[in-house]
């Protein structure tokens, strides 16, 4: 799953970013309003997590302008400005959840996954093959035992199990996988769907490459 981290303050954005990716998510990191906005208004997250007071453009307007675009992601405000009129502007905007600093990781890492559930429209938990992939605790079994996965070969499997047995084109696996700015190429999803297929063997689950159509996940019959 990628996510949209929002924080000017350098430390607490490293740790947090830090932290987050060793849980497995895709994490873009930006210290600046409008530079959130532009990122809103031109990719796609599973979740944003928003500090108020940003430089440039304030969070409120970042998260207004969202809404008023008709983008519903899960925003979680993270913020040190914790009156209750701040919380209520935020809420009244579109927030869907609001936690102050400072905050537990435990918090945190329950409200994130709250908020996934309530916006995924799907089980947490997927039978492909003899795969479990559990979406919300970032984790995956072959038959009970787990799967080592790199975060990023998970979020490609991640793509892939989300449009089961259809096609997913290339260079949407590739924004779902990496940040915006990545230096990395397209043609670098086809590295990870290689060793995924060998960490697939004897899984039931297959990927399969439609020429001209991309990739698409297959459990064998």
């Amino acid at each position: 799953m990628r996510l949209l981290l929002v924080e000017d303050h350098a430390e607490l954005a490293k740790w947090l970013l830090e932290w987050l990716t060793s849980t497995g998510y895709v994490v873009e990191r930006l210290d600046r309003g409008d530079y959130a906005d532009l990122a809103l208004a031109t990719n796609r997250y599973d979740l944003v997590i928003l500090d108020l007071s940003l430089p440039k453009l304030d969070g409120i307007e970042v998260l207004q302008r969202l809404r008023g675009r008709g983008d519903t992601t899960p925003v979680l405000v993270l913020t040190a400005r914790g009156t209750k009129d701040d919380r209520v502007a935020g809420l009244n905007l579109g927030a869907d959840d609001y936690l102050p600093k400072p905050f537990d990781l435990d918090e945190l890492e329950a409200r994130i996954k709250a908020l996934l559930r309530r916006a995924g429209g799907q089980t947490p938990q997927m039978k492909i093959g003899r795969l479990t992939l559990d979406t919300l605790d970032r984790q995956i079994s072959l038959e009970g035992k787990p799967l080592a996965l790199s975060p990023r070969e998970l979020a490609v499997l991640e793509v892939l199990a989300a449009r089961l047995g259809r096609p997913v084109a290339r260079e949407a696996v590739f924004d779902r996988v990496f940040e915006s700015g990545s230096d990395a190429r397209v043609e670098s999803i086809e590295i990870y769907v290689h060793r995924l297929r060998k960490k697939l063997e004897g899984s039931g689950a297959t990927i399969t490459t439609l020429r001209g159509l991309g990739y698409a996940l297959l459990v064998e019959p």
